[in-house]
Parts: structure tokens; C-alpha cells; sequence
């Protein structure tokens, strides 16, 4: 470790905040509570901040020091990859580097590559990318894929043929499933004529279409005849049959 990593440690083992770091064990159960902490979500992005306008080189001995000791440690780190990338194929190297290491969902949801967002940004490359992710035996490098599609293929970059690729994730994990649910919950607000037919068409595996139809009629940018629509699709769904490992909410 680089005398500026091990100051960068210190300087997070400073922002030590107890009472936040009980709430984070609550909220990410899939890690251990003393490898946490304790720092909330805006300290981590200042501290980003001013280390990118004043100490590059820390920044990038950061990033190549993995794996890291702390989960706010990778909470940094996450949220450095989408700042620092200057294209897609640095943040496709910085990803496969990072994401194996990725054991939570607040990690893997963190992650927001402005680099995929630019202009003239190479969508059929960060496509290809993100089929690959999602069909990793890796269940945190999957939802990195899945909501990572959500959050920047949803609009004018959407088209059909993307819902295939979460539909065809096979998982019994509840954080893969969850933001599976999310995804298509989503798509039915934003792209209801193309998304409709994976729940007609029973596509999904009964908990993730039926959790998908219950976050979809929990919100507001769903309207009410649809939901009416989507409740009459809910299908049998007997715990016993299926096992969804985890009990925890997202």
C-alpha cells in the first residue's frame, strides 16, 4: 500500500461515524458490520471530489490497491470509477478490475460511468459489456448490469431487444431478482407497450414477475388502469416451491 492509500485510509478512518455505521449494517446485511465504518453517502462523494481536484495520483493508487479493506473504502472507489473514466473501453478495464471484488448492492448501485453518458457514447459496446456482466456467475457483477441498463437505457437509448437480456438472467439470488423487479417495474413506467408482454407472456420466474408487478403498483409514474392491468397478471407463487436466497429489502 502507497503512503497515499494508507493516508486516504486514515483520512475515512477519521470520518468514523458509529451511530451511521449501525444503520449501514442494518441496510447492506451482506456485509460484515466491522468492516464498515461508518461514513454517509455525501462525506464519500466530497472526499471524491477533492481528491480528483487535488491529488490525482493518490486517486489513481487507490484504484490499481485491490482488494480494500472497508466497505466504504469500495464506496469510494465505486463512486471514483464513474468519475475518472475518460471513455468506455478505461471503463470497461476499471469494472472488470473492481466488480469481482463487489459483495453488496449499495456498491454495485453506486456505480454512475459518465463516460457512458456522453455524447456520441459507443452504446452497441457498453450493450456488449453489459450482456457479458449480466451473465457472470458473479451476482453483484449481474445487478451492476441490470441497473445499470435501467439507469441509461430507458429512454431515447431503449430499444426491446434489451429487456431479452434481463429476461434470460437465470438467478436464485434476491439481490440479482430484486433488481431484476426493479428494472422491469421501471420499463413499465417509462416503455409500457414493449415491456407489457414479458409479464403476458409469463417470461419471468413467478417471484421476480410478481415482485415486479407489486413495484410497479407502488408507483407513482404508473398509471391506474394499468395497474389494474398488472394485478390481474400476478401469478401462484408458493414459497416452498422456490427459494430466493435472502430476506432482505432494497
Amino acid at each position: 500500500m502507497s503512503t497515499g492509500t494508507l493516508a486516504l485510509r486514515r483520512r475515512l478512518e477519521s470520518m468514523a461515524d458509529p451511530a451511521y455505521r449501525q444503520f449501514n449494517a442494518r441496510s447492506v446485511p451482506t456485509v460484515d458490520p466491522d468492516s464498515m465504518i461508518g461514513i454517509r453517502v455525501p462525506g464519500l462523494r466530497a472526499l471524491a471530489k477533492d481528491l480528483l481536484r487535488s491529488d490525482a495520483t493518490t486517486v489513481d493508487e487507490f484504484l490499481d490497491d485491490l482488494p480494500h479493506r472497508w466497505f466504504e473504502e469500495n464506496m469510494l472507489h465505486a463512486i471514483l470509477i464513474g468519475e475518472v473514466a475518460r471513455d468506455e473501453q478505461e471503463a470497461f478495464a476499471l469494472l472488470d478490475a473492481f466488480l469481482p471484488h463487489a459483495d453488496n448492492w449499495a456498491v454495485t448501485d453506486i456505480i454512475r460511468v459518465k463516460a457512458f453518458r456522453r455524447r456520441g457514447a459507443d452504446d452497441e459496446a457498453i450493450l456488449e459489456r453489459l450482456a457479458r456482466w449480466s451473465a457472470s456467475r458473479s451476482p453483484y457483477t449481474v445487478r451492476y448490469a441490470v441497473v445499470e441498463l435501467m439507469a441509461d437505457f430507458l429512454d431515447e437509448r431503449f430499444e426491446p431487444a434489451h429487456l431479452d437480456m434481463v429476461v434470460r438472467i437465470a438467478s436464485d439470488d434476491y439481490y440479482v431478482n430484486m433488481a431484476r423487479a426493479w428494472y422491469l417495474a421501471t420499463a413499465l413506467a417509462r416503455q409500457w407497450n414493449a415491456t407489457l408482454p414479458v409479464l403476458e407472456g409469463r417470461r419471468l420466474d413467478a417471484w421476480t414477475h410478481n415482485r415486479t408487478i407489486r413495484k410497479a403498483c407502488e408507483s407513482f409514474r404508473v398509471s391506474d388502469g394499468h395497474k389494474a392491468v398488472l394485478r390481474a397478471l400476478k401469478v401462484p407463487w408458493p414459497p416452498s416451491s422456490t427459494t430466493i436466497r435472502s430476506t432482505a429489502t432494497t
